[in-house]
C-alpha cells in the first residue's frame, strides 16, 4: 500500500494570509492548476519539479519559490521519497498584480537571507498569540519580494521617520496587554505598514513585535517576583497562555518563568 501524505493546513488571523500548508507528499503529483493567491513556499526535503506557464523550474531546499496567481502550474517530486514543503498563500494585493509577469519570468531565488525571512514568517504564523510578529514579518517578506520582482539591484535605503516611529511606540505602550494590529496602527498613523515597520526598526533597532514582547516580559518578571503564578501572569500581561509566555521568556532569559520566580526565594 502506498504511503499516505501528511498535511496540516490552517487559516491564520493575519490580514493578507489566505492559508498556510505544511505537507509531506511521498508520491503525490499536482496536476496543472491555478490559485487566486500568491504561493510562497519552501521545500524542506526533496526536490519539486514544476512547469509554470509551460516553462520548467525546480524548487529545492536552498531556494525560495514564489508562484504568481492566475498562472497555471503543476508539481511533482524528483526523488522517489517525495518531498516536504511549507507554503503560505498570500492575497493578490500583498505583492501586487502588476508583478505577476515578473514572477512568471523569475519564480524563485537562491537567497539565504530571504529564505530566513520566509522561515521566520512561517514560524510566527504557527502561533496564534504572535499576530503582531506575523504581521511584521509578512511586511518584511512582502517588501523583499516586491523589490526582487521589480529588479532592484540592492534593497531600498532604510527610511528615517522618527515622528512615526515614536508615535508607534506610544501606541504599543498603550496596548501592551490587548495588543496592536499592524494594519490598524498604519491606518491610525496614515502610513503604509511597510514604512511603519522599517521606520520603527531604523529608530529603535528592533521590530515592533519584539518591542511589545519586551514590554510584556518586563511586566511578567515583576509579577513573578511578587509571587504570582506563571499561568495567571501570562494572561494578565497579554500572552496567549503559559506556553506562549514560557517560549518568549526562555528565548530572552534562557530560563522558564517558574525557574525565574524560584530564583528570588
Amino acid at each position: 500500500m502506498p504511503p499516505s501524505p501528511t498535511i496540516r493546513a490552517w487559516r491564520p488571523r493575519v490580514a493578507g494570509v489566505s492559508e498556510v500548508l505544511h505537507a509531506h507528499f511521498p508520491e503525490h503529483a499536482y496536476p496543472s492548476h491555478t490559485h487566486g493567491t500568491w504561493t510562497l513556499l519552501l521545500v524542506d526535503t526533496g526536490t519539486v519539479r514544476y512547469d509554470l506557464d509551460r516553462h520548467q523550474h525546480g524548487a529545492l531546499g536552498d531556494r525560495v519559490t514564489l508562484l504568481p496567481p492566475h498562472v497555471a502550474h503543476d508539481g511533482r517530486s524528483v526523488e522517489a521519497t517525495g518531498f516536504r514543503k511549507r507554503v503560505v498563500y498570500l492575497d493578490e494585493h500583498v505583492i501586487g498584480a502588476d508583478l505577476i509577469g515578473a514572477a512568471v519570468d523569475h519564480p524563485g531565488w537562491v537567497d539565504p537571507g530571504l529564505r530566513s525571512e520566509v522561515d521566520l514568517l512561517l514560524g510566527a504564523l504557527e502561533h496564534p498569540g504572535d499576530q503582531l510578529e506575523a504581521e511584521v514579518r509578512l511586511e518584511v517578506v512582502a517588501d523583499s519580494l516586491r523589490q526582487r520582482l521589480a529588479g532592484a539591484s540592492a534593497p531600498d535605503a532604510v527610511p528615517r521617520d522618527p515622528r512615526v516611529a515614536h508615535r508607534l511606540r506610544e501606541l504599543l505602550d498603550a496596548a501592551v496587554v490587548d495588543g496592536l494590529s499592524l494594519p490598524v496602527a498604519a491606518r491610525a498613523l496614515g502610513v503604509h505598514p511597510t514604512h511603519l515597520v522599517r521606520a520603527f526598526g531604523a529608530e529603535f533597532g528592533i521590530p515592533p513585535h519584539r518591542y511589545l514582547t519586551g514590554r510584556r516580559l518586563d511586566r511578567a518578571r515583576r509579577m513573578l517576583l511578587a509571587g504570582e503564578r506563571a499561568a495567571d501572569v501570562a494572561v494578565e500581561v497579554g500572552f496567549h497562555d503559559q506556553a506562549h509566555l514560557t517560549r518568549h521568556f526562555r528565548r530572552l532569559l534562557g530560563v522558564t518563568p517558574t525557574a525565574y520566580a524560584r530564583s528570588a526565594q
